[in-house]
């Protein structure tokens, strides 16, 4: 599979679930492993992506606290 660039988390969340609805039909071994292979990358693109996030939304909810403080 050739290297794709950075997609956004909702489309890659759609890939890996239409790679996932693929995986439970019918496959050979190598096609499973394969997919299987390219799940596993979506999944830790997608995770990374997750927290990402989350560490933002501490930052900016920690910021907010102080500025709540500062104007209290």
């Amino acid at each position: 599979m050739a290297a794709k660039k950075k997609q956004d988390f909702e489309s890659g969340l759609k890939e890996l679930e239409a790679l996932v609805e693929r995986m439970e039909g019918e496959m050979s071994l190598e096609e499973s492993l394969k997919a299987y292979e390219a799940g596993m990358k979506l999944h830790a693109q997608l995770t990374a992506q997750l927290d990402t996030a989350e560490k933002k939304l501490k930052t900016l909810s920690e910021e907010m606290h102080g500025l709540q403080i500062y104007f209290s």
